[in-house]
This record gives C-alpha cells, structure tokens and sequence, in this order.
C-alpha cells in the first residue's frame, strides 16, 4: 500500500478545503496516518492484530475523490445520470486493495469502513470507528484555523465531556473504545461517550459539513468534476491505459486525481 501510487496521491486530496492556501490543513494522507496510528494503539491495547488494522487503516481512503465528499457526490452524480452507476469511495478503495493482492480481511475492512456493512473482523470494528474519532477531531482544528468556527462554538457539554482540546478528546475516546470494548468482546464506545461523539458530529455536519461557509467550496467542487467527467465521456480517448468499460476507466482516473491536479485539468482544457 505505501509503494503505491494511489496511496501517494493521498497528500494532494484534502478534506474539506478545496487546496487551501496553508501548509497546517489536513490532506487524506494525514487523516490516514492520524486513523492508522490511533488505530493501532486500540488495537494493541485489545491484544488484536495491528499489522492488520495497520493495513486498513492506509487502504481506506485509497479511493477517495479530489475535494473531499464533495467530489465524492459529484462523480456519484455524474455516473448515476450518464451510466446508471453509482460510485462510493470505500468501494474503490477496496477495488484498489484488490488490484494490489491483499487480503480478503483487509479488502473487507476497508469496504465497510463506511456504509450500512459491517466489518467481519474486530480489526476492521476499530479502523470504521476510529475513522470518526479522527476527522471529527482534525477537523475542528482546520474548521477554526479556516475561520469558520470558534472554540466558544463548540457545543459546551460534549466539550466538557470529552475534553477541550483535540488531544484530550482523541485521549478520552481511545480510552473509552479500549475499556467498553474489553467488557463487551467487541469494538464499541460507551453510551454516554457515543452519544457525545454523535452530538459533536452532527454539530460538524450542521455548521462546517455542509454549513454556509463551505457552500462556495462544495458548488467549485461539483462544477470541476463536472466538467472533467463530461470531457471524458465526449472524448474517451483522453483516458490514459487502463482496465475495464469506459464508466470504469473514468471512475479511476477521476477518483485518483488531486485536487491540484484536477483544477490544473479543467484550465488546461
């Protein structure tokens, strides 16, 4: 996974900023570093495989768009209306992870991340829940340096609870994963701690999300994607050598592509 190429473009995909002018901001490449590593420590903790959830940790967001969900939705959209297909990005991370051989517990842990499927391994429980642990978190500290949040936003009770900086709360939902999920015999949170983290997230998504602010960004987002997408269905030889139908072909060159990379495409055309 960290040989490939894929893996690699991770450092130009950001997460909810579209290529923001700023070295701090995190990209899909430290948001996986910040998941795998977290995830390892629940894991060792728990006595359980961490070369395994190591592995779903990095292969996770493999197949992640260029602008974050927005992109994501974009090119959901645009294969639904052209094709009747439809793309989510932890179905081709896990086609990635095919395509390099590795194993079926990995494949599986990094198709059910995300979704309505549950993983079939507790590896796999670890890396889907600490997934959130991380953006949730890393989040909040780019929302506030891009302006749009102030720590006095943040709601007060699950601030107290969990803790008031991204250190401390990382700290206090690891602790509560590794000691409700040693007396359940499964990966789970407890329910005050889950509750708190479900309220903070649906706060993320009301006010950053899909807040007002991030409206601009999300619109450029879709427009970009839409115009690439539309460019190579009309002209399929633009498409570099690869696997598969055209749907297919297209699918991986624009999920692959950085954000930079992206933009440069729709001015260089």
């Amino acid at each position: 996974l960290v040989h490939s190429k894929p893996f690699r473009r991770l450092k130009g995909k950001t997460q909810v900023f579209i290529d923001p002018q700023g070295d701090h901001y995190r990209t899909r490449m430290t948001h996986t570093l910040e998941t795998t590593a977290i995830s390892r420590v629940v894991a060792r903790a728990l006595r359980l495989n961490e070369d395994l959830v190591e592995a779903i940790g990095l292969g996770h967001d493999t197949g992640h768009t260029p602008f974050g969900h927005a992109g994501e939705q974009a090119l959901d959209a645009a294969l639904s209306a052209e094709f009747g297909r439809r793309f989510r990005h932890n179905e081709q991370s896990s086609r990635i992870a095919r395509r390099l051989n590795l194993t079926h517990e990995v494949c599986d842990g990094i198709l059910t991340h995300t979704g309505d499927q549950e993983p079939e391994t507790l590896e796999g429980k670890i890396v889907r829940l600490i997934d959130r642990v991380a953006y949730i978190n890393h989040d909040i500290d780019d929302a506030i340096r891009y302006g749009i949040l102030r720590e006095s936003d943040l709601p007060r009770d699950e601030i107290e609870l969990l803790g008031a900086t991204g250190t401390d709360r990382i700290d206090r939902l690891v602790h509560d994963v590794v000691d409700a999920s040693e007396q359940a015999g499964t990966i789970e949170q407890s329910p005050e701690i889950g509750e708190a983290m479900l309220s903070l997230r649906a706060f993320m998504f009301e006010h950053v999300y899909l807040g007002p602010q991030v409206g601009p960004e999300h619109e450029r987002a879709r427009n970009v994607v839409q115009a690439i997408f539309v460019q190579l269905v009309d002209d399929p030889e633009l498409l570099p050598p690869g696997d598969g139908d055209t749907p297919e072909r297209i699918t991986d060159y624009i999920s692959g592509m950085t954000d930079r990379f992206a933009l440069s495409y729709v001015r260089g055309s």
